[in-house]
């Protein structure tokens, strides 16, 4: 059986199955990538539940495992060298998952690159901008008298789907034919730019064609829907 007493982490948030990989998250747009990868590849693993409207993320356990204070994180008891690995990062975890299990990513150097690329972009660009498009139009920025910051980030989240619109054009998925993890790292930051944000009409979402159509073949994939829901909330 796997020893974990080395992470900090398993003291606040005991483990049932310390042989399984231990998921630190919440189902946020940064978090379900990771959920739903893990439920793609069907990999054994513990979801544990990290609130962060009580900021348990800035816990000293929770910092023990991820000094920036942002979820998703895990443990694998199985890294490489056989010994333990925690990871934070929703990207980087993303990557580490595709190459523990050669999947989700191409096998070829050339497609391999090109899919990294476009985990990047949405790391670097389609995150930062639909976040603060909730921020301001949803959440405490909605209270600002200057609309200026609201519509600069409008604009540029229109600009990026206009990206995304124009990469799908004669493709199923971003990096062509094969859905991966470029996909998984996208859908939840889009999916949530028109529901939880409330952005929909604000992007003119509808006069897009192929990223509407996109994100109903990821939304169709049951692994996504199960993975968008994990960690679930206590009852």
């Amino acid at each position: 059986m796997a020893d974990l007493s080395a992470f900090p982490i398993a003291t606040r948030w005991p483990t049932a199955h310390p042989d399984r990989i231990q998921l630190y998250s919440l189902p946020t747009p940064n978090g379900v990538k990771v959920s739903i990868m893990l439920e793609e590849l069907g990999l054994a693993y513990e979801p544990h539940r990290i609130d962060i409207m009580k900021n348990e993320n800035q816990t000293p356990e929770f910092l023990a495992l991820n000094p920036n204070g942002k979820i998703p994180a895990i443990i694998d008891p199985n890294g490489p060298e056989g010994r333990p690995i925690a990871l934070f990062e929703s990207g980087a975890i993303l990557l580490y998952l595709a190459d523990k299990t050669g999947r989700f990513i191409p096998a070829t150097q050339h497609g391999r690159w090109e899919t990294i690329q476009w985990v990047f972009f949405q790391m670097a660009a389609i995150g930062p901008m639909f976040g603060q498009v909730g921020f301001f139009n949803k959440f405490a920025g909605k209270d600002f008298a200057d609309k200026r910051p609201l519509e600069r980030y409008v604009g540029e989240s229109k600009r990026l789907l206009d990206v995304l619109e124009t990469r799908l054009d004669g493709r199923e998925w971003l990096t062509g034919k094969e859905y991966g993890i470029a996909d998984i790292a996208t859908l939840g930051w889009v999916r949530n730019l028109i529901t939880f944000y409330e952005a929909r009409d604000l992007v003119a979402f509808d006069s897009l064609k192929k990223v509407p159509a996109w994100l109903d073949r990821c939304l169709e994939r049951p692994a996504v829907q199960r993975g968008l829901t994990i960690p679930a909330a206590p009852r």
